[in-house]
């Protein structure tokens, strides 16, 4: 049920944390992967453990907040594997600040990348698959942020919050060519991204007693449901948001 022999899977962001923690998933259940980043160090190394895996990888450098860059990234994926079968558009980086003292400038430059770097991700990648005709899997990765209120990101929060919109706004649309779209929503994940926060008191005494099963999240908590929402398993299964927090949303 979730063999993905002969599936090509593409991952944005996906040299590190959550996303190579999904790529793995991916490589494991026996699909092929094509992953962008920003970092070529990052991208190599990724490909190359996805590689160790026994899975055909490859890397690309991407900046989904550029449109261009997007649409060149998509044409190389699709000339080295010949489709792409689901995408997760999981690229994203963090934005904090109070919010009477946020500039438009820095709540741009998080939506650039959070908001329009998934819309071009995910329009480009159901481009193809409207054009293939044999439907696809796309899945956009939000955060709890956007259903649990963030006092200090609302620019982060606000990102977050819209991609699950327009998730099931593709759920809806994208149905009738036999394209799913889902969202997943990481809770407090070990990550770059948020190892400054982990290492304070604050997180340590006040975030982790409220996540119930008392540990951080790890990117490999992700391995299995990028696999199901890529496989065949999911095909009755659209325009839904699951969160992987550890119980931390309902606690």
């Amino acid at each position: 049920m979730f063999d993905l022999t002969g599936h090509v899977g593409l991952v944005t962001g996906g040299n590190g944390g959550i996303g190579l923690g999904m790529a793995k998933g991916l490589a494991q259940a026996g699909a092929a992967v094509a992953v962008w980043g920003t970092n070529p160090d990052k991208n190599a190394a990724a490909a190359e453990e996805l590689r160790g895996l026994g899975a055909d990888a490859e890397s690309f450098r991407c900046d989904v907040s550029d449109e261009e860059q997007v649409r060149s990234a998509m044409a190389a994926t699709l000339e080295r594997f010949g489709k792409v079968d689901s995408c997760f558009a999981n690229a994203g980086i963090g934005g904090g600040g109070k919010f009477t003292e946020m500039s438009l400038a820095e709540w741009r430059r998080v939506q650039a990348v959070n908001s329009e770097g998934a819309f071009l991700t995910l329009q480009a990648a159901a481009k193809h698959m409207v054009e293939r005709g044999e439907g696809g899997s796309l899945v956009g990765i939000s955060s709890v942020s956007a259903i649990d209120g963030a006092p200090f990101t609302p620019s982060y929060a606000h990102s977050k919050g819209g991609l699950i919109a327009m998730i099931r706004g593709l759920a809806v649309g994208m149905a009738r060519y036999g394209i799913r779209a889902n969202a997943i929503l990481p809770g407090w994940i070990a990550t770059d991204m948020t190892a400054g926060g982990f290492e304070t008191e604050g997180f340590r005494t006040k975030v982790l007693p409220r996540v119930p099963v008392r540990r951080w999240g790890q990117p490999e908590d992700f391995a299995a449901v990028a696999v199901y929402l890529a496989s065949p398993a999911s095909g009755y299964h659209t325009g839904d948001t699951l969160v992987i927090d550890g119980g931390y949303t309902v606690f």
